[in-house]
């Protein structure tokens, strides 16, 4: 690990191998558990037929073939198995609101880290890798390739056009990246967005509605523990983009409007996840990247 304020590539590499302990299998609902049938409930995910056997009172009556049924005179049900194969597109934020943290790394490194770790658990599920990285310095679309293929371009880029310096909030500038997303996925992609949020605009909610109606969503929340919390009471001089503030966080009311801020945000994005049907999963910069995709993906991957 390097001092959390910039990323570098050959940690990003390196991090091939913690990714073992990263799980992206579909959330799945047991058809049989003697025949080792699933139905999957990734919104548009490719589904292979397998075969039919009599339905059981567990089955989704969906399932049913009817034509089977009538020629044997008792309800058949068919079983499919997961297209091996399928993109896995990653929305990277690595706008200048992302340069800050206070707690082992900056947001941008901890978005990179957590990008890197999704792309090799990717590549080793077999899955096809690309995405949208966000930038000060515009935007870049990687459309979705195997293995290393997709993997590499997508941490170069990373490295290429993480944030130098703090800078001013720019709300709708997300939602040109989620506009670019929708250009990229295609039906049956898993898409994680990975973000602090800061920057939505007008047009969110229309982009997110386009992509989840065929892809399956995952947003993680990306935050310092600075922004839930206030410094224990006392006078703070910040300094940003040539600017000093001062912060006195001894009154009480101080204190209280910081955490209402963090948590309206908070159920601003939980309510917009709620809408389009997303999985909404938090990371904090102080908390290990690993760690914290195992915690979401594992409330994400539970069986339903």
């Amino acid at each position: 690990m390097n001092d959390g304020v910039a990323l570098n590539l050959e940690e990003l590499i390196r991090l091939r191998a913690a990714a073992r302990g990263v799980e992206l299998s579909a959330r799945r609902r047991i058809l049989s558990v003697q025949a080792g049938g699933y139905l999957s409930a990734y919104r548009g995910r490719g589904l292979e037929f397998d075969e039919v056997r009599a339905y059981q009172n567990s089955d989704d009556a969906r399932s049913i073939d009817w034509r089977v049924t009538a020629r044997r005179g008792q309800p058949y049900t068919k079983l499919f198995r997961e297209e091996r194969e399928r993109p896995v597109l990653l929305l990277v934020d690595l706008n200048p609101g992302m340069y800050f943290g206070t707690r082992s790394q900056f947001k941008s490194v901890l978005a990179g880290r957590l990008a890197a770790l999704l792309a090799w658990a990717a590549a080793r599920a077999g899955d096809r890798l690309g995405g949208v990285i966000s930038s000060a310095a515009g935007h870049r679309e990687i459309h979705p390739a195997a293995r290393e293929g997709g993997v590499l371009p997508l941490l170069r880029s990373l490295v290429r056009l993480q944030p130098r310096a703090p800078g001013e909030l720019d709300p709708g500038r997300l939602d040109q990246a989620l506009k670019r997303m929708v250009r990229v996925a295609r039906p049956g992609s898993l898409v994680v967005i990975l973000s602090d949020f800061r920057e939505l605009g007008d047009t969110a909610d229309q982009h997110l509605g386009a992509l989840s109606r065929h892809n399956d969503l995952i947003a993680a929340l990306l935050y310092d523990p600075l922004e839930a919390e206030p410094p224990p009471p006392g006078q703070y001089r910040l300094g940003a983009n040539g600017k000093q503030l001062s912060l006195d966080t001894g009154r009480q009311r101080t204190s209280e409007q910081w955490q209402r801020q963090f948590q309206d945000h908070q159920e601003r994005v939980r309510m917009l996840c709620r809408k389009q049907g997303m999985h909404y999963m938090v990371a904090a910069t102080a908390d290990p990247p690993l760690r914290s995709l195992q915690l979401g993906l594992a409330r994400h991957g539970r069986y339903v």
